[in-house]
């Protein structure tokens, strides 16, 4: 058995975040703090001579900033590397680190020297250690943008009415490269929740948006589902669907339930979504790790749904997926690159 603790560079300008990020992440047996590095050029210099598991990155930074060190990282050898950073001064700056490279981001609670860094402690150490374990050839470095959507069938399988999605680690690579893989006359509307900090959620959608032909947008209160429209659920708030008394299909935002792992949760969403949709809906889990998607996907089966996971071959981390096929309930499991072809094919 390799017990070889997990080798980390830790990546920031300033020297308090430095020592409080390392001080943090050597607290777990299983971590070593290798070094650090106060901007992007000497990150790279760290890089190639401490050869570390993962690299913590700070976006905003001299001489040669996040973005960059990605950039050129990523061209001289690909590994796992995760955005620490604030939403607030660099959010745009996430999405384009996400579309480098990046596996995964932690928010900061503050820019400020002060103890509310500590605050990020459970979540950075629990990220590190699944980021440790990507194998290099499943991250994204670009996002590949194909030329043209696949055409809807001239005939209608008819199958659903509604797509409702769930997606985390790897996440937003993933969907950079299936929704822009869909016909902007998608006769269906989708539904995803992906785990993401509050703060880049309409980022990400308005990115969503411009990239593809399907209009894209962070969901709000009533938000109408209609075909060609992806409501994507905010970050810190439960993602719903509801029926009205006209027959319409809308969004519902609320902050309950509170014991929920992840909030937006797959879980709630799938729930909700099959209560609307019964037997005409399709779910589907992505990449993701944990295990959110599969009490939800057990509710869209037990109304006659159909459920696809992603096939570990394409899953940057094979979590999400692997507990719903392990539970019994996917119907199919279909690898990134057949994703679009496998919705419309049941639309």
């Amino acid at each position: 058995m390799n017990t070889r603790p997990i080798r980390v560079l830790v990546v920031d300008d300033s020297a308090y975040i430095r020592k409080v990020v390392s001080e943090m992440l050597s607290r777990d047996p299983l971590i070593q703090v290798v070094g650090t590095a106060r901007n992007g050029r000497d990150a790279l210099e760290k890089v190639q001579a401490l050869q570390p598991d993962v690299v913590t990155l700070d976006l905003i930074m001299p001489e040669l900033d996040g973005i960059g060190f990605l950039k050129e990282q990523m061209r001289r050898r690909v590994l796992p590397i995760i955005v620490v950073s604030i939403a607030s001064e660099n959010g745009e700056l996430v999405v384009q680190a996400m579309e480098n490279g990046a596996v995964d981001f932690v928010q900061k609670p503050t820019a400020l020297a002060s103890e509310r860094v500590y605050e990020i402690q459970e979540d950075l150490i629990a990220k590190v250690k699944t980021a440790a374990n990507i194998e290099p050839a499943r991250i994204s470095t670009s996002i590949s943008i194909p030329a043209a959507p696949i055409a809807a069938p001239a005939e209608r399988a008819g199958k659903v009415d509604a797509v409702v999605l769930g997606i985390s680690t790897g996440g937003p690579q993933a969907l950079a490269q299936l929704i822009p893989a869909l016909p902007g006359d998608l006769p269906v509307p989708m539904a995803v929740v992906l785990h993401m900090p509050p703060g880049y959620t309409a980022l990400f959608a308005a990115r969503l948006n411009e990239i593809s032909r399907l209009e894209v947008l962070e969901a709000a209160e009533g938000d109408e589902m209609r075909p060609g429209r992806v409501l994507l659920a905010p970050a810190g708030q439960h993602l719903t669907l509801r029926r009205t008394p006209e027959s319409r299909v809308v969004a519902a935002l609320s902050l309950r339930p509170l014991d929920t792992p992840h909030r937006p949760s797959v879980d709630v969403l799938f729930k909700s979504a099959a209560e609307v949709y019964g037997s005409r809906l399709l779910g589907i889990v992505m990449t993701g790790m944990g295990n959110d998607g599969t009490s939800g996907a057990a509710w869209i089966k037990s109304q006659g749904g159909t459920v696809i996971a992603e096939a570990r071959e394409s899953c940057v981390v094979y979590g999400m997926p692997r507990s719903v096929v392990e539970a019994g309930l996917a119907d199919f499991s279909v690898p990134l690159q057949g994703m679009a072809e496998a919705i419309l094919k049941m639309i």
